[in-house]
């Protein structure tokens, strides 16, 4: 078994990697639904009862068969929403992945990349089919450890962003957020700017993204462009929302990546869905991302209006990305080799 840390993981995974590989993915999934297995994750909330900040924990099992072998591949997610005061990640998790004819495990990796790289490549594919092609702003709303991927993401399929601009809750996560983006991504040359004010940062975005743990809508459909693309990562339990029901009423094409997930976890579309003055339904969701990538849903760009990309997340995106960075690893003789 390979023992890959997070060091080997980020040099071995870039976005262009993840993208390509959730596409792929995505395309096997519709042309041969039963090759992908992929039972709902189990959510276990925790610190409910006492006075600490509550997150969960997750298990994310899925099984892939690529035509001539199969795959067992199982992430295990722990969120701590207060690990940023102990400059910590929000986010850790730990993924395995075994071979199913022997049941040998291939690889044990750290999984807060491969969560963080392939939760932005879904936003990345998104923002390839539904932004505008010659897009030039880019708002990031929420500045934890899911944006810098998630804005990496954007700007590798919108070549022409010339400006990002960060809101956060707090002043000095945005600062905290410039700084370490330009160090840690010189190959961006973006100009980024921290705004105060939501309505200022949102007002002339081509593209928004949102990774927050908001309980109701952020800004409204008046305070952005007719044309704007948004991406929402956040929000994934029922009763966290950070996209208002104005916009998402709005919206000409709403998009999911995991429409079954979703129905249970994507608050931002469940609370729409629910409530009486809004128009929107489930029955009003365009498709989900993989109707984007093999072209069975195709987007005019002229008439698009706003467009919507609710991402919930799914276990067999995380398994086509760590099953790659596993045979990736193998073949270069990377990793710690430990025998069980």
């Amino acid at each position: 078994m390979l023992v890959l840390d997070s060091k080997t993981v980020k040099n071995q995974l870039t976005m262009s990697m993840a993208i390509d590989s959730i596409e792929i993915l995505l395309k096997l999934q519709k042309q041969h639904p039963e090759w992908v297995k992929c039972p709902e994750r189990l959510v276990i909330p925790t610190f409910t009862a006492s006075n600490k900040s509550s997150g969960s924990h997750l298990s994310m099992p899925s099984v892939l068969f690529d035509g001539n072998e199969e795959f067992a591949i199982v992430k295990l997610v722990t969120i701590c929403p207060d690990n940023p005061q102990r400059n910590l990640p929000t986010t850790t998790a730990v993924v395995s992945v075994s071979n199913n004819d022997t049941g040998e495990i291939l690889a044990f990796m750290d999984g807060v990349y491969v969560t963080q790289v392939r939760t932005a490549a879904l936003s990345g594919i998104a923002s390839k089919y539904l932004a505008k092609p010659d897009s030039q702003q880019v708002t990031v709303i929420g500045c934890g450890g899911m944006a810098y991927e998630q804005l990496n993401a954007v700007l590798t399929v919108c070549p022409n962003i010339k400006t990002v601009v960060l809101w956060n809750r707090t002043t000095k996560g945005a600062n905290t957020f410039k700084t370490q983006f330009a160090d840690q991504y010189p190959e961006w040359p973006v100009t980024i700017e921290v705004c105060e004010d939501i309505g200022t940062a949102v007002k002339d975005a081509d593209i928004i993204n949102l990774a927050t743990r908001a309980t109701e809508g952020l800004f409204e459909r008046s305070q952005i462009r007719s044309d704007t693309h948004i991406n929402a990562v956040g929000a994934y339990q029922p009763e966290m929302k950070e996209v208002s029901d104005s916009i998402i009423a709005a919206c000409s094409h709403v998009f999911i990546d995991d429409i079954e997930g979703g129905l249970h976890e994507a608050g931002d579309l469940i609370q729409a869905d629910a409530a009486e003055d809004c128009d929107w339904t489930w029955k009003n969701l365009t498709g989900d991302l993989a109707d984007l990538v093999t072209k069975k849903i195709t987007i005019d760009q002229e008439k698009k209006g706003v467009t919507l990309f609710k991402s919930v997340g799914a276990a067999s995106f995380d398994a086509a990305v760590a099953l790659k960075i596993a045979q990736k690893a193998k073949s270069a003789g990377l990793g710690q080799l430990v025998e069980l």
